[in-house]
């Protein structure tokens, strides 16, 4: 059993991908060929913004959007402190202090109220109003932009959250890694209302390729210009021509031949993922009414593209249920057991693990069971009946 069948998926296109790859080989345009080109319009298209930029990966995706805005020295970069590290990773690298942000509880994704006292004690340099690193109580920072994450495929509360953000005149990017195809009041993911939107392509993520990858959005001309010029060394009128400095963050042409494969398949496959995820709520309903396993909650303003299903296991259980379901070879994996604001990169910043409660907690009992559009019935009901099992050792 996989946690996610990248195996069963090729099955199904694996023709089709090596007709894509054998087009590649034959016209010789390993980098910037014509598919990247083609996989931009269909990715702009099925979102619905104006401009698409494959890149290189999730990660350069989000450092580019901050670098469109000059993001640097003396900018406060707000983001949530239960994501992946390269969410706060980018701002650092720019030399700009991330502010770790709590997450609601029920949805895991950023907690408006706590970035609104976030924002009033950066320009108070109060920690009293919200937890601080130092940098931000002994230096005046300038609220520069917010970093939403998409956790687990749910989008974030993006009415209230860019309400407060254009209050104070600050960048928002949408981190949309592990969110292609979720949708939010009527809009899919990458085309959110942020300035800027980044994705993954990672072979995990619900779009992924075989290797790195990723693609940044947007509506403004101004930004779609500055983006492609920063993914090849800030070149100008050519890649010999450079006027600002900018990053090797090129797509691959053989990593967006794969994607277009299966961009092919991805609606039909968002459409499972929907049915297994009911299947699951219904399967784990008994074992949440007698040992609390909470499964995860969608908003009703949007639905979610299930890059991974995420239960929460109370009562300091999780690893040794998880323990228990790796000898029975049943996979699971924590994203993520330390939140961003107690990881040894940020240790100098001076957090405390209870600065951010909810994506402590979260970080301690959430645990990923295996999902993908092609797991089978059965394998489901092995895995409730291993996890039932296991609770009541």
């Amino acid at each position: 059993m996989q946690l996610i069948d990248l195996k069963a998926q090729q099955a199904k296109i694996r023709d089709t991908i090596e007709c894509r790859i054998r087009t590649v080989l034959d016209h010789g345009t390993y980098i910037m060929g014509p598919e990247v080109r083609e996989l931009e319009e269909r990715l702009a298209s099925h979102t619905g913004a104006k401009h698409c930029i494959g890149c290189s990966s999730g990660t350069e995706a989000l450092l580019m959007a901050l670098m469109a805005w000059g993001v640097g020295p003396g900018d406060a970069v707000f983001a949530p402190a239960l994501t992946f590290f390269a969410t706060a990773e980018v701002a650092s690298l720019l030399g700009a202090t991330p502010v770790m942000v709590d997450i609601k509880p029920d949805t895991y994704t950023l907690d408006p109220e706590q970035f609104e006292q976030a924002v009033a004690a950066v320009l108070t340099r109060d920690p009293s109003l919200h937890p601080l690193p130092g940098q931000a109580v002994t230096t005046q920072l300038t609220p520069k932009a917010v970093i939403p994450v998409n956790l687990y495929g749910q989008t974030a509360d993006y009415d209230a959250l860019l309400s407060i953000a254009r209050r104070h005149e600050m960048f928002s990017l949408e981190d949309a890694a592990q969110s292609f195809g979720a949708h939010y009041k009527g809009k899919r993911s990458c085309a959110l209302g942020c300035d800027i939107a980044a994705t993954s392509f990672f072979p995990g993520k619900p779009l992924g390729c075989y290797g790195d990858g990723g693609a940044v959005f947007t509506d403004n001309d101004e930004y779609a210009t500055l983006l492609r010029s920063i993914r090849i060394h800030g070149m100008g009128a050519n890649k010999y021509d450079n006027v600002r400095i900018g990053l090797n963050a090129r797509l691959d042409t053989m990593q967006a031949a794969v994607l277009l494969c299966k961009l092919d398949i991805f609606d039909k496959e968002f459409d499972a993922r929907q049915k297994i995820a009911t299947r699951y709520e219904e399967s784990l309903a008994p074992l949440g009414a007698r040992y609390g396993i909470r499964t995860p909650k969608i908003s009703p303003a949007g639905q979610s593209a299930w890059a991974q299903y995420c239960v929460r296991i109370p009562g300091g259980k999780r690893d040794t249920v998880a323990g228990k379901l790796k000898e029975q070879g049943i996979p699971t994996n924590i994203y993520y057991p330390t939140p961003l604001h107690m990881l040894g990169a940020f240790s100098a910043m001076g957090y405390k693990p209870h600065d951010v409660p909810n994506a402590l907690e979260a970080s301690q009992q959430v645990l990923a069971l295996p999902f993908h559009p092609y797991l089978k019935e059965e394998d489901m009901a092995r895995i409730v009946t291993a996890l039932e099992d296991a609770l009541n050792d």
